[in-house]
């Protein structure tokens, strides 16, 4: 029995061997000669550029390399890497050359169009920079799966992608600028019906969401993020998408609607709406979201608070709600979140105390609770994060000390505390993280001493704008990755050797300012700081001679301000644009900046001698301001034409002679040009009119003599104009500019001859001094980010300096001329004027009535003049008004009482015999209180006509006497003599009590 068995089993096996070689021999097709000559000239139609798959290596979770480089000629194409054929045909039905360094272009007539087998393809994560996704797609009518993602496509995609009936799969996201037009994409969503994940992330769509889409049951995944969607999801049922795992449609900030409202019967994994503008509130069917592992509704519009059922997505491992206008605190719940991984609420509404909810949150890797309104103390259950890879609680109201009792933080990597109410000391445990590489503890009141830092792991330390004293510790200079170290606004002190540097080859961002620090600089360390960016030493106490070679490939901005450095050594900077060296001891010569310096600085120190031409090949500059030292000399003629890119020229209080430079480069950007403060003379150049872009031109305290340049008036952006203390006369006349000084709100000619009326056609044009609306104008200063324009302008009796020009910032100084004549009713129309000077000129008449429109007016001196008649009562409405000088004029009669009036002294009203009431010693009479109209008062003062007094007095006399028969011969009549007898008494009490008065006075 056993024998035959064994027979029955030797041939079994043997009939086996022969069905099995009989199906070898059959799988084993060898691919036709066709598709292997395809295969090759479809690869020679490219080139090879390993960067064109940068993509797949950064976010493709793969590594590219070349796939087609074993592709031979007389090989089988079906052993090549990337190609599957059928075992039973032979034909090619899958190629997959997805990171594989391609580079050119897949035109119409492409050799990869002839494989009408082909059930996938996917070419992703390579640079086919072509003009659209060619028709040539559309013929492979077998394909189930296409993925053309991360491919450089761009333009039209062709609609013939709609005819890949059995496609279950297409991915076209991130080509570029690719796009769907007319109803491509809705001919693809009616088509595709087998789909079952849609990717077109990227892609241009510019369509609202079809409806159509949510009653595929069979869809798995889809993702139209950033694709140009509008209008409302469909959110007037539940979504009944069984097997849905992913939902990205983030990226759409047209695309509105509430949360979605899925089935209880769902699958979903992930949910991406960020950049939306889904709004409401967050319903209760979220806990149907079982599955749910990602839910970002970051940068949308929920503006209500988390609900506590949040806590039944027991799945969930990555919560972002940031930027998203929620509100209120959150929910003790959380703490049922288990899985959660990344947990971000960044930039809401948040407030309160942060919850005690950390203790089981064990698996929580990113913890982002920055930019709310948190108070309090950071709970301690914060000690149980141990997996903890980034914490940020910046910009909060965080207060109290940063906990001292944590352990186990081995993973910790980037801690953020920054812009927050924390005090004492920074922490021990802060200095011992071994994997620590980001530490922003800036913008608090911490006190105490800098620790020693354990770990070398650190790129990046921010202590700045707190409260530390004590040296810098030498822990900090062994930090060999370290690439920013910012300490500034700390009140660190201490001598530094450029030497300790030495080991920061990596360092780019070093700032130290406004500290105590002096610095020692190494004979030997010209090789230091190999790759420094940014140096900021200012605000120290750095002396002596500043000489450290850093950076001389790499360094472009170095600031050394506001210290007390007397020699400065020029070093062969190639990439420098930012030098400041203002406000220190600098002597001798002007130093000559390297030739791509864009702003330069030594404004305020002790520099001499001429300017040498050799700043004019700095051709790249852009800000030179060489004001308040003692140069000498004559400008160079090049000074004005050496840079295309120069806007600000400011060589203010220094000692130059001669005349201002003639020629300008045409279509240049200068915006300020300060000369004031020297002894410049001549005439002002006409080449400025070719100055478009110029804001500030002050040429004042000089020599110049010249009239009135009216041509600046062309000048479309001109706000501030200076000329005082020159040697300007003349008329200031008219002008052919039919709106000039548009832009003007500072205007400046004082101390000098000019003559003749004010200018009230000039005065009439000033548009920028009139209605402006503060309200609704963001208040600015004139200049950019870096340098901002300043002046100096008499207001308030005083003479200011404005450090920075406010965007609102108006006055108008006329004083110390020849000017004669009335004030021009006009000057009422410069509503928002703040400061108006017309003191110390000939001018008479009245003040104006028009005056009180001035309601923002904050100086006004007219004293020194021949004014006459009386101060208007209207005045009283200028509430903002300050400084009031009507001195040295005639005005006469009863100074207004009120409002700011009651806070003026006798200064501002000496010299005006004429005048009484508060705050003078001398008191009104009755008829100086009564105040008669300007009117009368100048038909009265214009000349005294006897003429008219006598006929009146003639007229008053018959009509007297006639009434004085009819009493008599009538009899007495009651109601006469009651009035004349009332009035008599009248006239006798107040004349006993004026005499009273007076003699009281005399006693």
């Amino acid at each position: 029995m056993s024998k035959l068995l064994l027979i029955c089993f030797l041939f079994f096996l043997s009939c086996s061997h022969l069905l099995l070689s009989s199906s070898f021999s059959n799988s084993t097709k060898i691919c036709p000669h066709g598709q292997a000559l395809a295969l090759l000239q479809f690869k020679q139609s490219f080139s090879i550029d390993n960067s064109s798959s940068w993509y797949c290596d950064e976010y493709g979770g793969t590594t590219s390399y070349l796939k087609t480089e074993y592709w031979k000629e007389g090989s089988d194409c079906c052993s090549w890497d990337g190609v599957s054929c059928d075992l039973v045909t032979g034909h090619v039905i899958e190629l997959d050359l997805s990171c594989s360094w391609l580079s050119g272009t897949i035109h119409s007539n492409s050799t990869l169009f002839r494989f009408p087998h082909l059930q996938r393809l996917n070419l992703a994560f390579n640079n086919f920079n072509g003009p659209s996704v060619s028709a040539g797609f559309g013929r492979f009518s077998s394909l189930t799966h296409l993925n053309l993602s991360y491919s450089g496509f761009s333009g039209i995609i062709s609609p013939e992608i709609s005819h890949l009936s059995n496609l279950v799969s297409l991915d076209l996201s991130w080509n570029g600028r690719a796009k769907f037009v007319g109803d491509g994409f809705n001919s693809l969503v009616q088509n595709l019906t087998k789909l079952q994940k849609l990717h077109l992330g990227g892609i241009s769509i510019s369509s609202v969401f079809p409806n159509s889409l949510l009653n595929r049951s069979s869809l798995i995944s889809l993702d139209l993020s950033w694709c140009g969607l509008h209008g409302r999801f469909p959110d007037y049922h539940d979504i009944h998408l069984p097997k849905l795992e992913l939902l990205e449609l983030w990226e759409n900030p047209n695309l509105n609607g509430n949360f979605p409202r899925f089935s209880e019967n769902n699958s979903l994994i992930d949910l991406v709406l960020s950049s939306t503008n889904f709004s409401g509130e967050l319903p209760a069917s979220m806990v149907n979201l079982k599955s749910l592992q990602t839910l970002d509704l970051s940068h949308c519009q929920f503006s209500r608070s988390i609900p506590s059922s949040i806590s039944n997505l027991k799945s969930l491992q990555i919560l972002d709600l940031s930027y998203s206008q929620f509100l209120g605190s959150i929910p003790a719940s959380l703490e049922n979140l288990k899985q959660i991984t990344n947990l971000s609420f960044e930039g809401n509404h948040f407030s309160g105390k942060i919850p005690n909810v950390f203790y089981n949150l064990i698996n929580l890797i990113s913890l982002d609770l920055s930019r709310n309104n948190f108070n309090g103390q950071i709970p301690p259950s914060i000690g149980n994060l141990t997996n903890l890879y980034e914490l940020d609680f910046s910009d909060n109201q965080l207060q109290g000390a940063i906990p001292s009792s944590v352990y186990g933080f081995s993973s910790l990597s980037y801690v953020y505390l920054r812009y927050n109410l924390f005090n004492g000391t920074i922490p021990s445990w802060l200095y011992t993280l071994p994997s620590l590489v980001e530490l922003d503890l800036s913008h608090n009141k911490l006190t105490g001493h800098i620790g020693e830092f354990q770990f070398d792991s650190l790129e990046k330390i921010d202590l700045s704008m707190n409260e530390l004293h004590g040296s810098i510790p030498t822990s900090i200079f062994e930090l060999v990755n370290l690439s920013s170290l910012y300490l500034f606004s700390n009140n660190l002190s201490g001598v530094l050797e450029t030497s300790k540097f030495e080991k920061l080859i990596n360092l780019a961002y070093l700032d130290l300012s406004n500290n105590m620090l002096s610095l020692i600089t190494s004979v030997h360390s010209n090789s230091m700081l190999p790759h420094i960016l940014s140096l900021d030493l200012s605000h120290n106490n750095i002396s002596g001679m500043f000489s450290w070679n850093v950076g001389k490939d790499t360094l472009s901005y170095m600031n050394l301000s506001y210290n007390s450095i007397s020699g400065f050594e020029m070093q062969p900077w190639k990439r420098m644009q930012i030098l400041d060296l203002h406000s220190n001891l600098l002597q001798g010569p002007l130093p000559t900046p390297p030739n791509s310096t864009f702003f330069f600085s030594v404004s305020h120190n002790k520099l001499s001698g001429e300017i040498s031409p050799l700043i004019c090949k700095v051709s790249s500059m852009g800000v030179l301001d060489l004001s308040h030292n003692n140069f000498g000399g004559m400008l160079p003629h090049c000074l004005g034409n050496f840079s295309k890119d120069l806007f600000v020229l400011n060589l203010r209080r220094n000692q130059f002679h001669g005349i201002i430079p003639q020629t300008f480069l045409k279509g240049n950007y200068i915006r300020t040009l300060d000369f004031n403060g020297n002894q410049l003379e001549g005439l002002v150049p006409r080449s400025l009119i070719i100055f478009r872009e110029l804001e500030v031109l002050d040429l004042g305290n000089n020599k110049i003599n010249d009239t009135f340049p009216h041509w600046l008036g062309a000048l479309p952006k001109l706000q501030v104009l200076i000329l005082r203390s020159n040697h300007f006369h003349g008329h200031i006349g008219f002008s052919k500019i039919k709106s000039p000084f548009m832009s003007l709100r500072i205007i400046d000619l004082a101390h000098n001859d000019f003559e003749g009326d004010l200018p009230e056609m000039y005065l009439r044009s000033l548009k920028a001094t009139m209605n402006i609306d503060e309200g609704s104008m963001t208040r600015e200063y004139m200049g950019d980010a870096y340098y901002q324009d300043s002046t100096v302008v008499t207001i308030k009796g005083l003479e200011m300096k404005f450090v920075k020009i406010l965007n609102t910032f108006t006055t108008v100084d006329l004083s110390n001329n020849k000017f004669q004549g009335e004030i021009p009713e006009c000057i009422g129309n410069l509503n928002s004027l703040r400061g108006l000077n017309l003191s110390h000129n000939y001018l008479i008449g009245y003040i104006p009535l028009s005056f009180k429109n001035l309601k923002m007016l904050e100086s006004l001196d007219l004293s020194s003049n021949k004014l006459s008649g009386k101060i208007p009562q209207e005045l009283t409405s200028l509430t903002f008004l300050e400084v009031l000088n009507l001195s040295q004029n005639h005005l006469i009669g009863f100074i207004p009482q009120g409002s700011q009036f009651q806070t003026f002294g006798n200064d501002s009203y000496y010299g005006n015999l004429g005048l009484c009431g508060f705050p003078l010693s001398k008191r009104c009479t009755t008829n100086e209180v009564l105040e008669p109209s300007q009117e009368i008062e100048a038909e009265f003062e214009s000349g005294f006509d006897w003429k008219i007094t006598l006929i009146g007095y003639g007229c008053g006399l018959v009509s007297g006497f006639s009434l004085g028969c009819l009493i008599f011969l009538s009899g007495k009549p009651d109601w006469l003599v009651w009035i004349i007898d009332k009035n008599i008494h009248k006239m006798i009490v107040r004349n006993k009590t004026s005499t009273h008065r007076r003699g009281t006075r005399r006693s």
